[in-house]
């Protein structure tokens, strides 16, 4: 038999509470200073020569039941619910009832048959007969049925009554806790409003044995307590976080919008450039980057042999108004190191008395994630770095056994193994560059001068090792108040 049973949903709406009004008129400027922190808490600076119990107490303690009150269940759904609850098991007991009538009809007209059946087997013989008898038992056989079903049906009835009575009772008791509920929010309401008014009685009394007031602090304190209760009332995460979302989203096609606009305006410099290269004798070959290699090239045969020619690089601000020096770089090739990041690079070409000046598209551009490595790198006391010794002290070197140069933030150290090759403290007669040759390493490697008298160059395992190295101790020499640069750099 199928057993009726209420269906109450666990998720109950909480109920809405009236808030109570902002628009109160503070006339002190002795409010004390709060803001909301983490969870809703309130945080307060902590006042001196407090009377009574403190002001930040009575807020807290009206926070926490306002909490309460917020998270209780709503009783009138519960009511409701009961209600309509009630009505179902009403409407199945009407069910019931008819059922209860269609089986009785039943059991008169299966009566009925019976009646009629015996009447004619007296009158049939034979085949007839045995007919005749065959379906008077098969009607005897629906009624034992007919007759258990009505059984059931009567104990359907009973539960269903049983449940009905269970609900008007229950629905009954939601009844009394709404008017119960209902009492204790207008007594909070009206301990609140009282809390309400013991505050403007205590800011009236500040401001009377204040001898400035500052009426415009106040209303900024009421406006931020305003601001503070809407979000409080109509915040929702999810909206917070779509928001974070759409600026997170809008921030990356901003990023994206100025790198795409960057690189169209370099190439519009570059497509300009090489109309105006189809008439120049020189133009730089590589690509305008850290890590990379710039070399001079000829594009004309009439063009002097770069043999020939003195040459001169120098790094130039954007706006063209400082030029510096590169001591050094006086050969075709040329790395870039990180100080010629955003700066612009020139290299002046002397032969016969005539100077040709190329420069760069644009400033030199950082390399990527370059950044972000050596902060990483930072965060240790020391890193390493393994090298190989290409010259000492302006002579190839022989041995080109892997070496280890360690980076700390008080000294240098190039070592293998237990062979220590110089172990200099930060000083100020040691240098420390790019490499300004012109190999086809010159991108990964750098100048150490340790100390008067001992120079090397080291060759790195790749170019972002060296750029790291070189930036790693500058600025742990910077700490030291030590500038590190090559030979007779302006920096």
């Amino acid at each position: 038999m199928t057993k009726v049973s209420p269906e109450i949903e666990e998720d109950m709406q909480t109920e809405s509470l009236l808030s109570v009004s902002a628009d109160v008129s503070f006339a002190s400027n002795c409010f004390p200073k709060y803001k909301l922190g983490a969870d809703n808490q309130i945080v307060e600076e902590p006042k001196e020569d407090s009377k009574g119990v403190s002001l930040k107490e009575v807020v807290e303690t009206e926070t926490v039941q306002l909490s309460e009150q917020h998270k209780r269940l709503s009783v009138r759904d519960l009511a409701s619910k009961f209600d309509k609850n009630l009505t179902a098991a009403a409407k199945l007991a009407g069910e019931a009832k008819l059922r209860e009538v269609a089986s009785l009809e039943g059991h008169v007209l299966l009566k009925k048959l019976r009646d009629a059946l015996e009447a004619l087997r007296g009158r049939m013989a034979g085949q007839n007969k045995d007919d005749v008898e065959k379906a008077i038992s098969m009607v005897e056989a629906l009624a034992v049925k007919l007759t258990q079903k009505e059984g059931e049906l009567i104990q359907e009835k009973f539960e269903v009554k049983k449940l009905a009575n269970f609900l008007k009772q229950a629905s009954e008791d939601a009844k009394k806790l709404v008017n119960q509920e209902k009492s204790f929010a207008c007594a909070e309401i009206e301990s609140a409003r009282a809390v309400v008014q013991r505050f403007g009685e205590a800011l009236e009394e500040e401001e009377k044995n204040s001898p400035k007031p500052k009426t415009q602090d106040v209303e900024v304190l009421v406006e931020e307590i305003q601001e503070a209760r809407r979000i409080k009332r109509l915040h929702q995460p999810s909206k917070v976080m779509d928001m974070e979302h759409e600026l997170r989203a809008l921030r990356t096609q901003i990023r994206e919008k100025s790198v795409l606009s960057i690189k169209i305006k370099k190439e519009l410099v570059m497509s300009k450039r090489a109309e105006e290269d189809k008439h120049r004798l020189y133009v730089f070959d590589g690509s305008e980057t850290l890590g990379s290699q710039l070399r001079i090239k000829t594009c004309s045969d009439t063009a002097p042999p770069l043999s020939k020619c003195s040459i001169q690089w120098y790094r130039v601000s954007p706006d063209g108004s400082q030029k510096e020096i590169i001591s050094g770089a006086n050969k075709p090739a040329y790395a870039p190191e990180p100080f010629d990041v955003g700066r612009v690079l020139q290299a002046d070409i002397l032969s016969n008395g005539q100077k040709v000046i190329v420069t760069s598209v644009g400033p030199i551009e950082p390399a990527a994630g370059l950044g972000s490595h050596v902060d990483q790198l930072l965060r240790k006391s020391s890193s390493e770095f393994n090298v190989v010794i290409s010259q000492m002290n302006g002579q190839d070197h022989s041995s080109h056994s892997v070496h280890v140069f360690n980076v700390g933030k008080l000294r240098i150290k190039l070592c293998r193994g237990w062979i220590t090759k110089s172990r200099e403290i930060y000083h100020t007669s040691m240098q420390l560059c790019g490499a300004r040759g012109d190999s086809n390493t010159a991108a990964k490697s750098l100048f150490w001068q340790a100390r008067k008298g001992l120079s090397f160059v080291l060759t790195f395992e790749s170019e972002r090792d060296r750029n790291s190295a070189i930036m790693i101790a500058r600025k742990h020499a910077l700490d030291c108040n030590i500038m590190l640069a090559g030979p007779d750099d302006r920096v």
